[in-house]
């Protein structure tokens, strides 16, 4: 499930009382805009935020509308720029996004604003929920571990696998599935379908071992979104002429990328090849899904 919308769920069943939240969604958007349709946050009582809207101006209007309305309990006004009759636990609002709400995004945003409690969360558990992508990474180093603490801050389903059952450390990433596999290649198998997959462990031998098991996998269900492996050039072309020892075309090698990231970033520091491969994934899975945005706001 989303982080997010986990933590949502967990608040509102916190809430004493009849205490309640209030849900802000992108209900329509003309023009340019910093969040699409279906984005959210929700503003709980003392102005704790979940989620965002883009920031700037917008989020910042919106979140005093969203405290207005938990303090003002049924009792909510009537403002210019609603739309439609009123409803004391829905509105909608018109958010011109021009110099009078100092953005110069230049579109219009339509803000749903809902009253929601603990009865709601099962169907917000459903209208709020979105698929993330997946990501597999094998390797739990020095590489690996950089690359998780970039994309468990971004909404992905993260998939943690190593051969050494030691090597986790479980309480610095919650929201990580961490997995020990020995032999690990034999993980492959159970992956998610569409999963993009990092290979990166501490030995050559289970790197080609595991890019081997996804070929397998590849030519027999072809469910894999993609497939990358850390080294050089040398290290993909002695691992190419192995695999075309086990049986593999060339074909269907030319389906992995090495070495991993964007081209052009050339530093071996962890981090860099970490933020390198991270925005190769995002670039993957745009291109592979156009309807798919990563949920950073911008504008």
């Amino acid at each position: 499930m989303n982080r997010s919308l986990n933590v949502l769920l967990k608040a509102l069943q916190a809430l004493q009382g009849e205490s309640c939240a209030v849900l802000v969604s992108v209900q329509s958007v003309q023009g340019s805009a910093p969040r699409d349709v279906g984005a959210w946050m929700a503003v709980l009582p003392g102005g704790i935020l979940i989620n965002t809207l883009g920031g700037g101006q917008l989020e910042y209007q919106a979140t005093e509308k969203a405290i207005s309305m938990l303090k003002d309990g049924a009792k909510v006004l009537s403002p210019s720029n609603s739309l439609g009759p009123q409803d004391p636990s829905t509105q909608v609002l018109r958010y011109p996004l021009g110099p009078s709400l100092g953005q110069c995004c230049g579109g219009v945003v339509h803000l749903s604003f809902e009253k929601v409690g603990v009865k709601d969360q099962a169907r917000l558990a459903q209208t709020l929920l979105s698929p993330e992508p997946s990501l597999a990474l094998f390797g739990a180093g020095h590489v690996g571990r950089s690359l998780v603490r970039v994309m468990s801050t971004l909404p992905w389903t993260l998939t943690w696998i190593d051969s050494r059952e030691d090597i986790f450390l479980q309480q610095e990433f919650p929201h990580v599935t961490m997995e020990h596999s020995d032999p690990v290649h034999l993980a492959v198998e159970a992956l998610l379908p569409q999963s993009h997959v990092l290979i990166m462990s501490f030995s050559h031998a289970e790197d080609l071992d595991i890019v081997a098991r996804c070929l397998h996998r590849q030519r027999s269900r072809r469910d894999l979104a993609s497939i990358g492996l850390i080294g050089s050039a040398t290290k993909w072309a002695t691992f190419q002429n192995r695999l075309r020892d086990r049986g593999f075309t060339q074909v269907e090698l030319d389906t992995v990328e090495c070495p991993i990231g964007l081209p052009g970033i050339e530093g071996k520091e962890p981090e860099v090849i970490a933020l390198s491969a991270a925005a190769r994934l995002l670039q993957l899975q745009a291109q592979q899904d156009p309807s798919w945005q990563p949920s950073s706001p911008q504008g």
